[in-house]
């Protein structure tokens, strides 16, 4: 009777490490291993509707939650990425978006810098040469 109750505890242990491991992996879940990336993929870009710039995957605020809850019911219902961030985005008005939208003025809000960028050092460039040709003359 001692022997086995030696193996007991270390087989408990050895279930409860395993049950844990695959309720963690997501095993269990009813979700398709492509609708949980595509559910993990929008809620890093979806913004906390209560919180400053956490996306509903950094937060667990109630309404982080709720908006995930949200997301994964639109995913399950078939809609693509698109329609679902246009749902939340009327939901929510376009905060809820942490990437600005690639249209109208946000276009001219990123291209001006780069382009500002690409002038400076072009210029730096320009200077550089020049200097070294005026140092090569002499």
């Amino acid at each position: 009777m001692s022997e086995r109750r030696r193996w007991v505890g270390p087989v408990l242990l050895a279930l409860v490490v395993v049950a844990a491991l695959a309720v963690g992996s997501g095993v269990l879940s009813s979700a398709t291993p492509g609708a949980r990336q595509r559910i993990a993929a929008l809620e890093v870009t979806i913004k906390c509707p209560s919180c400053e710039d956490l996306s509903v995957a950094e937060s667990n605020a109630p309404t982080a939650v709720a908006v995930r809850k949200e997301i994964a019911t639109l995913v399950a219902r078939g809609q693509n990425d698109a329609e679902i961030t246009s749902v939340l985005e009327a939901q929510y008005g376009p905060t809820i978006l942490l990437l600005p939208p690639r249209k109208g003025l946000t276009v001219v809000l990123w291209v001006v810098p780069l382009a500002l960028l690409f002038l400076a050092i072009a210029g730096l460039v320009l200077v550089v040469v020049r200097q070294r040709r005026v140092r090569g003359e002499r």
